[in-house]
């Protein structure tokens, strides 16, 4: 059946207003997919007690709070990251073999970083995002926080989780 008069004009309306929609951002996007590393951390506070058990904890949960705030917005697809004979980092890795283990993740994106413990109250760090297809570092920002605590760490991984989702916004 051949359209035409009103019902042509009309499909052509309903074409023309959600032709926009097709190219919104978050519509029809593919997510942005991303591993998360494994951070470093360094303790130059000189305190007394043996800490490393717990700060090995606290990073390893700032990782997780990390991939969690990313993957919360539903545009963002975090992959498993592994490393079968060490941790995922460039220190532990060396670069080259760093970035072949996040490629093997499937992932276009990954982030990584370190953290220093500087005192018992100050604590800073770094984090990098980079381009796996183009080889592009797109984000290398230092970042500070208080408190060698739960709430300190947890601060500071909801931070850098929007700060990573900023950078990568519109890629």
């Amino acid at each position: 059946m051949r359209r035409t008069g009103p019902a042509k004009a009309a499909l052509v309306a309903v074409g023309v207003t959600l032709l926009p929609f097709a190219s919104a951002p978050g519509l029809s996007a593919a997510p942005l997919i991303i591993a998360v590393a494994d951070f470093d951390f360094l303790d130059t506070s000189g305190e007394e007690r043996d800490q490393r058990a717990e700060h090995r904890v606290r990073v390893a949960q700032f990782v997780e709070l990390v991939r969690g705030n990313l993957s919360a917005q539903g545009d963002t697809s975090v992959l498993p990251f592994e490393c079968p004979q060490r941790r995922c980092t460039p220190i532990s890795m060396g670069s080259d073999e760093f970035v072949a283990a996040a490629r093997r993740s499937g992932a276009r994106f990954v982030v990584y970083g370190g953290i220093h413990k500087v005192s018992t109250l100050v604590l800073g760090g770094l984090v990098e995002v980079l381009d796996l297809q183009s080889e592009k570092l797109l984000l290398k920002r230092t970042v500070s926080f208080r408190g060698d605590n739960e709430e300190g760490y947890r601060r500071a991984a909801a931070f850098v989780g929007d700060m990573v989702r900023d950078a990568l916004r519109g890629r």
